[in-house]
Order: structure tokens, then sequence, then C-alpha cells
């Protein structure tokens, strides 16, 4: 096994500079192997690619795992005794793999096309507007909890079918969960998670209700349609609810805060993208992958790889460092700068594989709307303050991001 790395997600230091330590990992000899998971984490990009691509590399530990372990392995990390918990997000569309993976993933993956999210920038280019017409001139607000932490609730819950004014409680529901995925898993942050998810729960099989009674053109009337042929099966169409909603809160809020920030601190950049609009599509590519938010996954081994001629055995568990991938100079020429104009760009935020991010178009298109406004309504955009990134491994994100515009 390879020698133990001094790796502490938790720290500022961290949270400040993740980069400077992923540089250090691709420097060396054999991937990593992080004993406080017991995970060999892999931070060059064709690494991270071998094993994201490789179908023998799964999500679920059912696949390596007996009934007994699988047990076990729950206690020990923190996510036995979550009945809620257990049934709609540990065993949802992304944690599924093989065969069933693909069915879910089948069942809605229409909605998740360009095509198929296109109706939704009427309602997007609303939002905006309505949202960045708050921002006092002149003054300094918290961009992040005015703009970015409302839209993406907005936008998800329009296509899902969730009234607007429940999007605030759908967000604070989504982050108590999400946040138990990090490596700091606290007590208090299980009980908030498990809360949540009862809570997620009790509200959707209200909507399931009222919509198999009044059907509407959301996608969980065509869900409950779907449901009613038999091709979701018990507990599925909460749990694919959820995650969708949970997907598409929190990394879009973290990418647009970022996006920002990458902007404001490459202000020739951020000139480039108000002079020529037509570099927005790449610009949005480079923001993803200067900064993915959701940094970290994870795969576990049905059967022995190889990497860079080291043999690692079935049952081995692979941490899938995007971001350390998105940096590798072998591939991105000159991967520490941010370039708007990068061509070609092929980057791993979105993940890669079977089960690359569903939601990458709809999230494309809210910053492609967000940032063309940003650009044409404010002449001047700056910081007003400090800007400090969120401590953690499996997602990268701002606190705040304190901002004058006029």
């Amino acid at each position: 096994m390879p020698t133990p790395f001094n790796f502490d997600p938790t720290s500022v230091a961290f949270a400040a500079d993740p980069y400077a330590v992923y540089a250090k990992m691709r420097g060396q000899d054999a991937p990593y192997y992080w004993p406080d998971l017991d995970m060999v984490l892999l931070s060059r990009y064709a690494d991270v690619s071998q094993i994201a691509v490789n179908p023998a590399m799964v999500r679920s530990l059912k696949g390596v795992r007996s009934d007994a372990e699988l047990e076990a392995e729950k206690r020990k990390s923190g996510f036995a005794d979550m009945p809620f918990h257990e049934r709609f997000v540990q065993t949802n569309l992304l944690d599924t793999d093989g065969a069933e993976h693909e069915r879910l993933r089948r069942l809605i993956f229409g909605a998740f096309t360009g095509r198929g999210v296109k109706h939704l920038e009427i309602f997007i280019q609303a939002y905006v507007d309505a949202l960045l017409s708050k921002a006092p001139h002149g003054l300094s607000f918290d961009f992040i909890e005015l703009v970015a932490a409302p839209l993406p609730g907005l936008v998800i819950g329009r296509f899902l079918g969730i009234p607007e004014r429940d999007a605030p409680q759908l967000r604070q529901w989504s982050e108590d969960i999400v946040s138990y995925y990090d490596v700091d898993k606290t007590p208090e942050k299980k009980a908030k998670a498990e809360a949540a998810v009862k809570a997620f729960h009790d509200y959707l099989i209200d909507l399931k209700r009222k919509r198999r009674a009044s059907p509407k053109d959301d996608l969980i009337s065509q869900m409950i349609m779907q449901e009613a042929d038999g091709l979701f099966r018990k507990d599925e169409l909460i749990a694919t609810c959820m995650l969708i909603l949970m997907a598409g809160h929190g990394s879009t809020i973290d990418v647009i805060g970022t996006g920002l920030n990458s902007l404001l601190n490459h202000p020739d950049a951020l000139q480039d993208l108000r002079d020529d609009r037509s570099v927005l599509p790449t610009a949005i590519e480079e923001m993803f992958r200067y900064e993915p938010p959701l940094p970290f996954f994870h795969r576990h081994a049905t059967e022995a790889v190889t990497l860079r001629g080291h043999k690692f055995p079935a049952g081995t568990t692979f941490g899938l460092l995007y971001s350390a991938a998105n940096r590798d100079g072998n591939v991105f020429p000159d991967a520490d700068a941010f370039n708007i104009r990068r061509a070609p760009n092929r980057h791993m935020a979105f993940g890669r594989g079977a089960h690359l991010c569903l939601g990458n178009q709809l999230a494309k298109l809210n910053m492609r709307i967000l940032f063309n406004a940003l650009c044409s309504r404010f002449h001047v955009m700056e910081f007003a303050g400090n800007v400090t990134f969120k401590p953690g491994l499996s997602t990268r994100g701002l606190k705040k991001l304190p901002l004058i515009v006029k």
C-alpha cells in the first residue's frame, strides 16, 4: 500500500488553497493512501479518468462487501441508525450501479438534456432579474446570500414542480443532508441530516398526493405517471426527487460564487467577458474547471486494478479528486491560470463515465443567464471585504462574497 500522506481537508489552510496540496500529490510516484478513510487518493487526470470510466469501479459497497460487512461499514462511517437517510439518500440514483443505475437514469435523462431544460430560460431570466434588482448600488452586500443561494432553488423547484415559496426550506433541508457527507461527521450533523430527510420525505409525499390528484406540466407529474406504469419501484420516486433537489442546490450555489470570485480576481478576464459576450460558454467551462463545486467522489474496486505500475486489489476504495485532476499540467497547459478562452477544456467537474452529472446542462444554463446579466447590469463589480472558503473535502464553495456593484 502507498505511503500515508499528511492530508487534512478540514483545516483552514486547505480551505484557502487545496491546490498546493494536490500539486504535491500529483508530483509523487504513486497514488496516496489516506488512512483516515482507508482510501487511495487519485490526483492525476489519467488515474482519475481510468477509475471513473471503468465499470468494475462502483459507487455502492454492495458490489464489494457482504451484508454483515455492509452493516459494519455503515456503523464505522456513521451512516447507521438513520432509517430515513438509509431509505431515501443512501440508496438513490447516485449510489446505484450497473443495470439499476442505467434504469433509473434513463427515466429522467430526457428532462435534463439541453433541449429538456431550454423551456426554463424565460423563468431563469425572470428570477435573475428579480434577484439582481435587490442589489443595493454602492453599498456592500453578500452576493452568496442575496443572489447565488436563492437562484438554484427557484429554478430546480420550477423544473420539478415545487412552489416558489417553499424553495428556502428545501435549500435548508438539502444543506443539512449534504453536510453530513463530508469528512466531519458530528452527532449534531447526523441528527440534522436524518431530521431533514424525514421532513423532506413528508413534504414530497404531500406534493405527490397533490400532483396525482391534479397533474401539472412539471417533472414530478411526469415521474408520477412513470410510477403508475411500474417504472419506479418503492421509494425510488421520492429518493430521486430528493437527489434532484439536493444536487441542484448546493453545487450550483457554490460554482456561481466561486465563478464570480475567479472573475473578480482576474479583472482582465472580466473585462474580456464584458467586451465579448460570445466567450461566455467557454468562460463558464473554465469556472467549473478552475473551482469544481464537487471536487471529490469515490469508487470501490470490484476487481484488481493497476495504476502507474502499482496493483490495487479488489475491495480498494479510491478517492477521485476531480479538483486535482483539473489542475494537471499534463492535460491543461498553464493549469493554475484562469483562462476564459481555454480550449479544449475536458475538465472533470461533472465527473466522468456512467455517473456523469445529469444536471450539467441546467447548471450551465443558470450560469450563462446570470453572468450575462451581471455584465450587462453592473459596470462596476468589486470586493467589499475578505472572501473565505468553506472547509471540507466534498464541496468547494464560499461562505460569503461581500460585493459592491454600481
